[in-house]
């Protein structure tokens, strides 16, 4: 039961929690790749936990992809003040406002054409199936 975590305000538990929920995965997830030892109800416990033993956090930090010692070090209010400086700062806020990386109708026109793109060479490939299978019979008969 060792730990190495020295900032008595970081919750390891409640980071387990962040980081599973911001890759989408649920808690009965979790405990299924975690073995048969485990279960949803063990992981909300587990997640309510300041101090999580070493062993089970590696196993939780590998099932999530991510180095251990994000969950170990992850103070929220250090990540808070970090983004809330970002977006104080006029400069920046320009930024991002007057210089958008790309439009939303932009992004769905590109999806569309995807789609239709997409669509043509389904068409194609039906085209050329019916053709093949119109041979096929030809040919028997």
């Amino acid at each position: 039961m060792t730990h190495t975590t020295s900032n008595p305000k970081i919750h390891e538990g409640r980071n387990v929690k962040r980081f599973r929920e911001m890759l989408g995965i649920k808690q009965d997830v979790l405990a299924f790749e975690l073995g048969s030892d485990w279960n949803q109800q063990r992981i909300s416990t587990l997640e309510q936990r300041e101090k999580i033993d070493s062993d089970i956090l590696e196993q939780v930090a590998a099932i999530l992809k991510i180095p251990v010692e994000a969950i170990r070090n992850f103070d929220e209010e250090k990540a808070v003040n970090v983004i809330s400086n970002t977006f104080n700062d006029n400069a920046m806020l320009n930024a991002v406002n007057n210089n958008p990386t790309f439009h939303p109708i932009d992004k769905l026109m590109q999806l569309h054409e995807e789609k239709i793109a997409l669509y043509e060479r389904m068409l194609k490939e039906k085209d050329e199936m019916m053709g093949r299978l119109e041979r096929l019979i030809t040919a028997s008969k």
